[in-house]
C-alpha cells in the first residue's frame, strides 16, 4: 500500500511538471509586452526571372521595333597606289553598296523611329522592316552624333504600334529589364536582365552618361530598346563591352530621358539645343576632399567656371562642390551630366554647392553651349561646324580660335586657325571635351601630344 502511494506521488508531480513546462513554454501568453525576434534567414526568398510575367512587356514592344538596314556607297581603290597617291594611275575606283544593319524603335504613329547615329552613319539609303515582314524606305530627319541617337521617319497608310517613353531617372538598379532588337539580322529577339548601374561613363572623362544591364546584347541590337517589366522605354541600346565583340556581360544604353529631349529637338528646331552650365571638374575624391579640407565625400569639385556662362553669373566659384541639381542628389560628373542633357538653353536649374563645408543654393540660368568661350591657359577652342567638317573631310575635330598665351605669340600666326583632331590620344570631338581634360591635367609644365591636321603630332607645353 506504501509503495502504491509513492508511486502514485510521483505520478503526481510528473504530471504537474508537464503541465507546468506546458504553461511557460508552450502556451500562449495572453499579456501585451512585446518580444524582439530576430528575422528568420531561412526563408526561401525566389528572385528568379519564373515569378516575373515578361509576356505582356515583350507582346507590346516586338512590334514596335523595327530592322534598319543601311545601304552606303563606298569609293573602293582597286590599285592600293590609288589611295595612297591619288589619281592618275591605271588601276582607278569604283563604287562598292556596303549594307549595314541594326534596330529602331517607333516612337509615334505616324512613322518617328529613333535610332543610333552609328546604325544610319553615312548611308546613301535607308530600309525598315517592321515585326509583320512590311518594309518601307526611310528618310533621315536628324542626328545628334555626340549621343549617338539619330531620327529617321518612314510614310505609312496605317497606324503604327509604338512604345510609349517611360522615366529613365526612375529606373533603379536591381529592377529587371528587357533588350529588344535584331541581332545577327534575327528579329524580334527579346532578352531579359537587371539594371546593373546607372550614370555610367566608359570615356572616363564625364561626358557619358549610359544605363548598364546585363540582359544579352549583339552587334544588330544597336537602336533597339531597352524596357521595363511594363513595356515603358527606358533605353536605347547603344553599345556593348567585350573582348570579342559580342556578349559576354554587359550593354549599355542611352537613357530614355536623354532621347526623348534629343529627338524633341531634333522634331522642333532641326538640331540638339544643348544647354550648360558652364563648370568644368571631376568626382570629389578621398584625395580632394582631404587637401581642400571638404567634409562631403560625394559631388562635383569645380576646378574652373566658364567665361559668360550662367554659373559665372550666379555666382559658383571654384572650389565648389555640387551636391545637388534641383531635387537630385549628385554623386558623379556623369550623373550632372546626365541631369543637365535633359535640359534646354535658358532653363533655370538649381544647382546646391558645398562652399566652406556650408550648402548655398545658386539659381543657374543654362546657356547655349556656342556662346561659351571655351578657353585653357590662354588657348581659345571652338567646335567646327558641319559645313567645315564636310569640307576637309573630317568626322570631328576642334579650332584654335585665337591665343594669348604671350609664350606662343611668335606661332600666334600658324597656330590661330589650325584644327586639332586629338591631345594625348584622346580625340578632339568637341571643344568643351578637351578644354575638360586640359583642365584636369592641368600643371605648371604639363606637356601635350597634340595631333593638328596635315601636321605631324608634336609636344606642346602649355
Amino acid at each position: 500500500m506504501r509503495n502504491l502511494g509513492n508511486l502514485f506521488l510521483v505520478s503526481l508531480l510528473s504530471g504537474a511538471t508537464t503541465l507546468g513546462a506546458y504553461k511557460f513554454f508552450i502556451e500562449p501568453k495572453n499579456d501585451t509586452s512585446t518580444i524582439a525576434v530576430a528575422p528568420s534567414y531561412t526563408k526561401n526568398v525566389s528572385l528568379s526571372a519564373e515569378n516575373i510575367d515578361f509576356t505582356a512587356a515583350a507582346e507590346s514592344t516586338i512590334h514596335s521595333v523595327v530592322h534598319v538596314k543601311n545601304m552606303a556607297m563606298q569609293r573602293v581603290y582597286r590599285d592600293p597606289f590609288e589611295y595612297f597617291f591619288g589619281g592618275g594611275r591605271s588601276g582607278g575606283t569604283q563604287q562598292q553598296m556596303q549594307v549595314g544593319t541594326g534596330s529602331g524603335v517607333i516612337i509615334s504613329e505616324d512613322g518617328y523611329i529613333v535610332t543610333n547615329n552609328h546604325v544610319i552613319d553615312k548611308a546613301s539609303e535607308l530600309e525598315v522592316t517592321l515585326n509583320n515582314n512590311k518594309t518601307y524606305k526611310a528618310k533621315l530627319i536628324g542626328t545628334d552624333s555626340k549621343m549617338d541617337i539619330a531620327l529617321i521617319k518612314i510614310e505609312s497608310d496605317e497606324k503604327l504600334p509604338f512604345i510609349t517613353f517611360g522615366d529613365s531617372e526612375n529606373v533603379k538598379v536591381g529592377e529587371w529589364a528587357l533588350a529588344v532588337g535584331n541581332p545577327y539580322n534575327l528579329t524580334s529577339t527579346v532578352t531579359a536582365g537587371i539594371i546593373s548601374a546607372k550614370a555610367r561613363d566608359l570615356s572616363n572623362e564625364g561626358l557619358q552618361s549610359f544605363i548598364q544591364t546585363d540582359a544579352a546584347v549583339n552587334p544588330g541590337n544597336s537602336g533597339g530598346a531597352l524596357v521595363n517589366t511594363r513595356g515603358e522605354l527606358i533605353g536605347i541600346n547603344t553599345m556593348i563591352s567585350s573582348p570579342t565583340g559580342s556578349y559576354t556581360g554587359y550593354s549599355f544604353a542611352v537613357p530614355s530621358n536623354i532621347t526623348r529631349k534629343i529627338i524633341e529637338d531634333l522634331m522642333q528646331f532641326g538640331n540638339v539645343q544643348r544647354g550648360v552650365l558652364g563648370i568644368e571638374g571631376g568626382d570629389l575624391n578621398p584625395m580632394t576632399s582631404k587637401e581642400y579640407g571638404i567634409d562631403a565625400s560625394e559631388g562635383v569639385y569645380i576646378g574652373k567656371v566658364t567665361k559668360k556662362s550662367g554659373a559665372e553669373k550666379a555666382g559658383i566659384k571654384e572650389g565648389d562642390v555640387i551636391i545637388a541639381l534641383d531635387s537630385k542628389k549628385i554623386k558623379s560628373f556623369s550623373e550632372l551630366t546626365s541631369y543637365i542633357n535633359t535640359k534646354r538653353p535658358d532653363e533655370v536649374v538649381n544647382v546646391k554647392v558645398l562652399r566652406d563645408n556650408e550648402e548655398r543654393i545658386f539659381p543657374v540660368k543654362l546657356v547655349k553651349k556656342e556662346l561659351l568661350i571655351t578657353e585653357f591657359n590662354g588657348f581659345e577652342f571652338e567646335d567646327m561646324s558641319p559645313t567645315e567638317m564636310k569640307k576637309l573631310n573630317l568626322d570631328y575635330g576642334i579650332k584654335i580660335k585665337t591665343i594669348t598665351n604671350e609664350n606662343y605669340q611668335e606661332y600666334k600666326n600658324d597656330l590661330e586657325g589650325s584644327i586639332i583632331l586629338s591631345v594625348d590620344g584622346i580625340k578632339a570631338t568637341d571643344a568643351e571635351k578637351i578644354s575638360s581634360y586640359l583642365n584636369k591635367k592641368k600643371s605648371s609644365k604639363a606637356r601635350y601630344k597634340i595631333l593638328f591636321k596635315n601636321r605631324q603630332v608634336q609636344d606642346i607645353i602649355m
